[in-house]
């Protein structure tokens, strides 16, 4: 891997790994590499010391790292399987309804869009999000 520092045509600077120098020639001929700042394609290296990853190492540890948060939210996901009730798209009701004592107190997981999640935020009803990974590989 290495890192390349990188300028638009506006001069922005950027830095952008690549596997090699080669990838970064093609990527930058096809225009598939923006800047972060204005979205310009036009984009050249900029002067620079280059810098290489230290090891395989590193990478290996982000990808560990990566693996064992996936891990945990599986292990989460399970949790939640076996502790709550699933209510499916009534979350947003059935969440109401305990915030309001319409209903007895209990552990619940369910759907909500961003807007109704919003919606129960503002009323003061607790609830969390959380990324509901698939499981398996």
């Amino acid at each position: 891997m290495i890192l390349f520092e990188l300028r638009c045509k506006a001069k922005h600077h950027f830095e952008a790994w690549f596997k090699d120098g080669a990838t970064y020639d093609g990527q930058a001929a096809a225009g598939e590499i923006p800047c972060p700042i204005c979205g310009d394609c036009h984009i050249e290296k900029a002067p620079m010391a280059p810098r290489l990853a230290k090891a395989r190492g590193a990478a290996l540890d982000a990808q560990a790292a990566a693996g064992e948060l996936r891990r945990m939210l599986v292990d989460l996901k399970h949790k939640v399987q076996s502790s709550c009730d699933y209510v499916g798209e009534k979350f947003p009701d059935e969440a109401r309804k305990i915030h309001y004592g319409d209903v007895e107190a209990r552990p619940i997981y369910g759907e909500a869009t961003p807007d109704q999640a919003r919606e129960l935020e503002d009323e003061g009803v607790a609830l969390a999000r959380i990324p509901w990974v698939a499981e398996g590989n």
